[in-house]
């Protein structure tokens, strides 16, 4: 009898560690598939596979790409700053700074509204700058009577102390963006706005 204990004794380990032998390759194996899946998701997002489309590859939409800083026109390249031309190719000046090019666009029209809580208002050219091609700036155009809108909404929202400090002047930049870039994504889907710049700038 005591043999037979010692045997049902030394039994039960080795079932109970082959069991965890089990658990811990199934869970290795989902690691390596999720991960493997989550990296292509990430690399067809990005760009970096499935024809740059993204997400929206399957559903047909053309999204705006990013312009590689190699591209970047420099002087005379219109508006817009970069593009086609001779001037494309060569590669910018210094070391760092941004990856890709920047497209510039000044909105024409200088904007006026009233601060809140306020007897004050201000009144502020804005310019865009993306990293994206020129449909962003042409989105910007197409829509500009609602972008407009939303930037007199969010200066309408400023107050007194905000425009009058270097740092509230920061915040309602980026404000600024999110507003701009709500209405593109409403509008065609799509944002990229990557800052607004203050081009004048008066509190009365």
């Amino acid at each position: 009898m005591a043999k037979t204990d010692d045997t049902e004794t030394e039994k039960a380990p080795k079932k109970k560690g082959g069991a965890m032998k089990w658990i811990i390759i199934i869970v290795v194996l989902l690691l390596v598939i999720g991960g493997g899946v989550g990296g292509t998701l990430y690399a067809m997002q990005a760009g970096l596979i499935g024809g740059g489309g993204g997400a929206h590859a399957d559903s047909g939409i053309d999204l705006p790409r990013l312009v590689p800083k190699s591209q970047q026109v420099r002087g005379g390249g219109g508006e817009e700053g970069h593009g086609g031309g001779g001037g494309g190719n060569h590669n910018p000046m210094g070391k760092g700074g941004d990856k890709y090019a920047s497209t510039y666009y000044a909105m024409e029209k200088d904007f006026t509204a009233n601060l809140r809580d306020s007897v004050h208002f201000v009144q502020v050219g804005i310019a865009v700058s993306t990293p994206y091609d020129a449909r962003v700036i042409d989105n910007i155009k197409t829509h500009e009577i609602a972008v407009r809108s939303a930037v007199l909404l969010a200066l309408g929202d400023a107050t007194e102390e905000q425009v009058f400090a270097v740092e509230g002047k920061r915040q309602l930049q980026i404000h600024l963006v999110h507003a701009i870039n709500d209405v593109l994504k409403q509008k065609e889907g799509f944002g990229g706005v990557g800052n607004v710049y203050f081009t004048n700038f008066v509190v009365q």
